[in-house]
């Protein structure tokens, strides 16, 4: 049996000429806690802090994260910017699964707040990982070439903890990521649900075609 609870933890203000819209935007900041049979990992962490120049930037609202050393097993962190490893050093003695090369492109700089980046215990993967049966990581390269997702076989369906893999459901598909092929085979033709790091939305039914 596996569960996933959402975990909001507050948001942030994108300025438009960062995304090329009109006007600044709101985006929520959500991880995820979820247990399987044996365990329980946490994806994603959020906020960090230690820049005032990212906070003028951003302006983001932090919500606690509400949840302690003794509640996961793992953390996984879908990619390494500031929003998304905030609460790690939280977990100094938790396995923090992350991509090889994403580490490599933080640790070489410019990537995220730097400070966040130590005092944890990275357990440094290439390509797909089974952390358990029915809980696969699995690289989503694309918004950094280390990215990575999370997916969970539920038996009837099929979840994908897609991080920022795309910043909001309408936008899943496109453009397409041969990922996401990937992912059609692990569903075999059950229902598949995708949730993001960024958007409260849900993206629920067939998977987007290539074209």
């Amino acid at each position: 049996m596996i569960s996933v609870e959402c975990l909001d933890l507050g948001h942030f203000i994108r300025p438009a000429a960062e995304w090329g819209g009109p006007h600044d935007r709101e985006e929520p900041v959500l991880a995820y806690l979820v247990r399987y049979e044996g365990g329980s990992l946490l994806f994603d962490t959020g906020m960090g802090t230690g820049s005032p120049e990212t906070d003028a930037h951003y302006r983001p609202v932090r919500r606690p994260l509400g949840v302690e050393r003794g509640d996961v097993d793992l953390v996984v962190n879908s990619h390494l910017h500031f929003d998304h490893i905030g609460g790690n050093q939280r977990f100094p003695d938790t396995p923090v699964i992350v991509q090889r090369t994403e580490l490599a492109t933080a640790r070489a700089g410019g990537h995220t707040i730097d400070s966040l980046l130590p005092g944890v215990r990275y357990q440094e993967i290439d390509g797909e990982h089974e952390i358990a049966e029915g809980v696969l990581v699995l690289p989503t390269p694309g918004h950094t070439d280390g990215h990575q997702s999370v997916v969970l076989d539920e038996g009837e369906r099929v979840t994908v903890l897609a991080g920022q893999a795309y910043d909001f459901a309408r936008e899943f598909g496109t453009p397409y990521r041969p990922w996401i092929a990937r992912i059609g085979e692990l569903a075999g033709g059950r229902a598949v649900r995708v949730l993001f790091a960024h958007d409260r939305e849900v993206r629920e039914g067939t998977l987007p075609a290539p074209g």
